[in-house]
């Protein structure tokens, strides 16, 4: 004889306890009222069971003082698998009374119940398996079948009501202990329920129609709820259109404003140029006036002008680039305007004007060759003011060797003849006068060279000038970039708002087809209420036997129920589907019934 394992025989008596507490818990309320507290001795029995079953195969878990076996841990791990658990989570937490996890346990057990979503819960918990192996045993009850089979038959507790007071209870210190009195059958038992059958078939039924008028209610006042919250949507989306419109408007006459100030900024401009074509014609004339000046002073004055000349292409790259800006912000606000004749003479004009700007820099261009023409000729002039005055340098250089020689032929013969001096006296008078005549050739050339030094800072000023008007003109165009982007962005919201739009009209108008496809439920609904009122639907615990094939039922061999006959068949006997007079969609029906109602309709044919 096989010895069978003590592990899996502690499963099979589990889980043939929690069919009992199940079962005997439904036929209870069913019998008593579907309304039950905590002090009916069915529904404690049914916690305890419930206790047993999530204990079975738990680890052991070292303390600090003792060790530790709760189930609180692996209910906890439910919170982060099924968000709608968090709320009775944070109510077990906040639960005055409750110091042990056990109590947090049960406590949980109850609002799960009274929920009726403990099924739910522990369905999820049970397929992380890999996360129950942290707290369970790989024999445990909530690792295998038997786990699965009882989750499946607490969705029948779905039809009772529980009102449970968690508060007052003391759930740390109850002893679970099950009472198997309450499961042993009496022959007085067995005739009440024989009694009770039809009564609790017809309870059934009711609660069964009830249920589903609830939740077809719920559907419709969920469906008027997210019509009113479209419609809100709606009207909100209608306030942003129009607003989005009137800033369209304002970026029109921003627009319009920029367009004036472009013209006067090629007004400026042209005016400047103006200003820079006198003051360079100056510049020549005084450098044709002056004769005398250093190299260096006209090195810089040549380097200033190729910056000159180099500022002013880019100030023409700038306008080019201004033009092609304001040719695209044209073209953009073609789709908003209907300008198209203005825009066109705008662009003409500007070219024109660009034109005449290229027309005076190539004059100026060719006025500066000219210029860099009479600076050589001036340097040419200077080299022979150099050579000149070398050689006066060298004479003033021999006559103070000569007037120390004569010092000293004075001081050697100062008993010569009075003639000699005479003489001597006449040569340097000659040669004080030749001293007099280059101080005044000095002096005129330091006023030259501070003519050129007033020059060079002026030049230097009206480089600033330029600059500065360069630098207003980039902060410009860079005002008109932004401009440019704002309007882009603005026109993406816009389209993006139309598609939010057109979306949520296609929105409601899905709604309207959805809520008359549910009227019309409703209504069918009713009149398989109707029907259902003048019929007897078989109850599941009394067939054993499919009704044509006779074959027993199983976990496998599911039961199904006949819409027309309310008998219980098998899923082969019962794999036709027809409509009905209680319903007009397609429902299961049997063989037998499927074959009469052809017949029927064969018949009634001409």
């Amino acid at each position: 004889m096989a010895v069978k394992d003590p592990t899996a025989v502690e499963r099979a008596n589990l889980l043939n306890m929690a069919k009992l507490s199940i079962k005997g818990l439904i036929e209870s309320a069913l019998s008593f009222g579907r309304t039950l507290d905590s002090d009916y001795p069915p529904l404690q029995q049914f916690f305890v069971v419930m206790e047993h079953c999530l204990k079975h195969g738990l680890k052991v878990r070292k303390s600090f003082l003792s060790y530790n076996k709760t189930i609180w841990g692996p209910l906890e791990l439910v919170e982060k698998l099924y968000p709608e658990a968090e709320e009775i989570a944070a109510s077990v937490r906040d639960l005055p009374g409750l110091k042990t996890p056990l109590g947090r346990a049960r406590a949980w057990l109850r609002l799960a119940l009274m929920q009726k979503k403990m099924a739910d819960y522990l369905r999820c918990l049970i397929i992380q398996r890999d996360l129950l192996s942290e707290f369970y045993e790989y024999h445990a009850l909530m690792m295998e079948e038997e786990g699965a089979v009882i989750v499946g038959l607490l969705v029948g507790l779905n039809v009772i009501d529980a009102n449970l007071c968690v508060k007052g209870e003391d759930l740390d210190s109850q002893v679970g202990v099950i009472d198997f009195s309450m499961y042993l059958k009496n022959e007085e038992d067995i005739g009440n329920k024989e009694r009770n059958v039809q009564i609790a078939a017809i309870l059934d039924q009711k609660n069964y129609v009830e249920e589903l008028n609830r939740q077809l209610n719920s559907t419709v006042s969920s469906l008027h709820s997210r019509v009113d919250s479209l419609e809100k949507s709606n009207t909100r989306l209608i306030e942003e259109l129009a607003i989005a419109k009137n800033n369209i408007i304002k970026l029109q006459e921003e627009n319009h404003q920029l367009r004036s100030e472009n013209k006067l900024i090629l007004m400026k401009t042209q005016q400047h140029l103006e200003v820079t074509k006198v003051d360079v014609e100056t510049e020549l004339q005084t450098y044709k006036q002056s004769r005398q000046g250093l190299d260096e002073m006209y090195n810089e004055a040549r380097r200033q002008l190729r910056e000159e000349s180099q500022l002013r292409q880019d100030v023409e790259n700038e306008l080019m680039v201004q033009v092609s800006m304001k040719h695209e912000i044209e073209l953009a606000m073609k789709l908003l305007e209907k300008d198209i004749h203005e825009k066109q003479d705008t662009l003409i004009g500007l070219r024109q004007q660009l034109e005449d700007v290229k027309a005076i820099n190539i004059e100026m261009y060719q006025k500066l060759q000219g210029s860099e023409e009479g600076m050589k000729e001036k340097n040419e002039i200077i080299g022979r003011l150099e050579d000149k005055t070398n050689k006066i340098t060298a004479a003033m250089k021999q006559l103070e060797q000569r007037l120390q020689q004569a010092e000293k032929a004075q001081m050697e013969a100062k008993n010569e003849d009075e003639k000699f001096e005479q003489e001597c006296l006449s040569q340097s008078d000659s040669l004080q006068k030749q001293i007099s005549q280059k101080e005044t050739q000095l002096a005129q050339l330091e006023t030259d060279l501070k003519i050129e030094k007033e020059w060079r800072q002026t030049l230097q000023e009206d480089l600033q000038k330029e600059n500065d008007a360069l630098s207003h003109l980039r902060n410009e165009t860079q005002q008109i970039v932004r401009l440019k982007k704002e309007f882009l962005s603005l026109q993406n919201e816009n389209q993006q708002l139309k598609k939010i739009y057109q979306d949520q009209e296609q929105a409601l108008q899905e709604l309207g087809s959805k809520l008359s496809e549910s009227k019309l439920k409703i209504e069918d609904i009713k009149e398989a209420n109707k029907a259902l009122q003048g019929q007897v639907w078989l109850k599941d615990e009394e067939a054993t036997h499919c009704k044509l094939c006779e074959t027993e039922f199983s976990l496998s061999k599911r039961k199904h129920h006949c819409r027309n006959c309310g008998e219980i068949f098998c899923n082969a006997c019962s794999d036709n589907e027809l409509p009905l007079p209680s319903s007009p969609k397609p429902v299961r029906v049997c063989d037998s019934c499927h074959a009469l109602l052809i017949q029927r309709c064969s018949s009634n044919v001409p």
